[in-house]
Parts: structure tokens; C-alpha cells; sequence
């Protein structure tokens, strides 16, 4: 059973947080569209900018909420990274808690001191996991629920298909479960909850939407692109990924021969030339992109699948 927090959506979907491009503007829309909004801490930068960014999140669903008590907005949740590297993470907490952030989400390491934290202002956790060894490890250190990151999702991804990791994760685990991988319709978000998730975890269908803080290229190749110009690589960061061909290409790069290594220390013949920055210009991308058709506002886009979620479960014969 979902926590009480999930009552107010629309959908049963996240729209998971997007490196650069996920700010309030984002946010405040996805959650006013009745889904998750979520956007990492490090986005906002300097550090400072989070506790403003979090102010005007608030301010602005708390105004909605006043405004449309008949449909209040979805609660929105902050990404953590738990990696030791990020040397602002008690810092980022601290300015959460002062918020009473909702949901955090937390990525690249689980921590049993963070997880009391956010239980201790009375949020909630959810960990992202790309197998069930690491599922276990984050439920074991406090996390409330799991995202599964499956073959398939944008950015860092797993290689597992959807419905082994789902699977082996609900032989054990009865708590909130997200799944992330390729889901751009209505009709995945109902696929993703037959398989036993609770939840569908979306990013790059968001990043084609007129409040996302996207290259106008970046948006274009979303709309452009199909599950074949996905290419799977951990050159660019040291974790397997998946990125748009077309911005490989553009960095002078071919995609169909790309090395193994660390992309900072190679040499690619550019001589003196900047080398591409992953996500700023080599963009993360999911393989379900064929889904999605233009570039518009995140409620046209999240009315549309809600229509679709809605046929799907009366072609089953679920009720609307």
C-alpha cells in the first residue's frame, strides 16, 4: 500500500529528477499536472539558490492548494546523491528539513543516518536501485521505498529488463515501488503497475516540455528520436548510461565505437578543443522517446496520458 502522501495524484507517476534541466518552473508544474515533480539538490547552485528554489516550490503549491482545494497539487521531492563526492549533501539536508521536504530521493549510495533524518521531519525515502542486491541493501538501511531503475531509462540506467527486477524485488519487498524504463504513455504507467510496481518513475518526456531548463536542441532530439538513436556507454561518466546519438555525434564522437574509459583523460584528436561535458552536452535519454511527438506544456502532456492510462484500463476491463 502506498503512504498517504501518493492520495493527491492524478496518475501514479514520478517525474523523476533530471540533471541541469529539472528546476521550480518544472516542478511546480508536474505537481500542479497532479504528478511527483522532483528536481536533484545539486541543481540548484550556488548552494544557497536550494533554500529560494524551496521557498517558491512551497509558496506556490501552498497558493494553488488555496486556490484549488477540489484538486490540490501532487507533493514534490528532492534528489539526494549520497556518493561521499558530493561535499554539500549535510548542508542540502539541513536546508530540506527547514522546507519539510516531502520525498527525497536518494541515488548512488544508501545511508542509514539520512534515512532517520527525513523519517525525524516526518518525510518519506525512496532509493534508486538498478538490482535486487542493491534493493536490499537500501531497505535494510531505512529506505521507505525503491525505485527500479531498468534497462531502458534514461541517463544512468541498469541492464535488467522490467520485469525480472520487479519480480525478484516484490518476493520480499511490500512497500512503495517505482519503476523506471522506457515509460512515455498512459498506457506504460498502467503496464508498469500489472508488473507490480506501484508507481511509474518518467524523465526524458519531460524533458521535450516548454518548463524544462533544456537546450531547444536537446528538446528537439526527444521529439526527434526513437529508441534506436539510443546509445548505451559508460565513457562519459564511469556508470553505464543511456544518451542521444545525435549530441555523441556532435561531440565529434562516433557512437557505434565508442571506448571504454575515462572520457576526461582520452585523447579523441580534438587537439586543444573543449571536450564535451556529459548532460550538458552529451544528453541522457531513455529508449522510450518514440512516444513522444512535440514540444509542449508538462499539463497537455500529462492530460494526454492520463487519457491513455484510462483507455488502458477500460480495454482491460478495470474501472476508470
Amino acid at each position: 500500500m502506498l503512504p498517504a502522501i501518493f492520495d493527491r495524484l492524478r496518475l501514479p507517476v514520478i517525474g523523476s529528477p533530471l540533471f541541469i534541466i529539472s528546476g521550480p518552473e518544472l516542478v511546480i508544474a508536474q505537481c500542479k499536472a497532479g504528478i511527483v515533480g522532483s528536481f536533484p539538490a545539486l541543481n540548484a547552485r550556488p548552494q544557497a539558490l536550494l533554500d529560494e528554489w524551496l521557498h517558491r516550490i512551497t509558496e506556490e503549491l501552498a497558493a494553488h492548494n488555496r486556490a484549488h482545494p477540489d484538486r490540490p497539487a501532487a507533493p514534490f521531492a528532492v534528489n539526494q546523491i549520497v556518493h561521499k563526492s558530493n561535499d554539500r549533501l549535510e548542508q542540502d539536508l539541513a536546508t530540506c528539513e527547514k522546507w519539510q521536504v516531502p520525498i527525497t530521493i536518494t541515488s548512488l549510495g544508501a545511508r542509514e543516518e539520512l534515512n532517520q533524518a527525513v523519517h525525524a521531519w516526518g518525510g518519506i525515502t525512496m532509493h534508486d536501485v538498478i538490482d535486487d542486491r542493491f534493493a536490499r541493501k537500501a531497505v535494510e538501511k531505512g529506505a521507505d521505498g525503491l525505485i527500479a531503475v531498468a534497462a531502458g531509462a534514461g541517463g544512468h540506467a541498469g541492464r535488467l529488463s522490467p520485469f525480472a527486477i520487479v519480480q525478484e524485488i516484490r518476493q520480499w519487498f511490500d512497500g512503495p515501488l517505482a519503476l523506471s524504463g522506457c515509460i512515455a504513455t498512459g498506457d506504460a504507467v498502467l503496464a508498469a503497475q500489472a508488473m507490480g510496481a506501484d508507481l511509474a518513475y518518467i524523465g526524458s518526456p519531460f524533458i521535450a516540455t516548454t518548463e524544462a531548463n533544456a537546450d531547444e536542441g536537446y528538446k528537439g532530439g526527444i521529439v526527434a528520436g526513437r529508441a534506436a538513436d539510443i546509445v548505451y556507454s559508460n565513457l562519459f561518466t564511469g556508470v553505464h548510461g543511456n544518451y542521444l546519438r545525435q549530441s555523441i555525434e556532435a561531440a565529434g564522437l562516433d557512437p557505434d565505437n565508442l571506448p571504454e574509459g575515462d572520457y576526461k583523460t582520452m585523447d579523441f584528436g580534438q587537439g586543444n578543443a573543449p571536450k564535451a561535458k556529459a548532460w550538458r552536452d552529451i544528453w541522457g535519454s531513455g529508449q522510450g522517446i518514440g512516444a513522444v511527438g512535440q514540444v509542449e506544456p508538462v499539463a497537455e502532456r500529462v492530460e494526454r496520458m492520463a487519457a491513455q492510462y484510462a483507455a488502458a484500463k477500460a480495454r482491460v476491463g478495470l474501472a476508470s
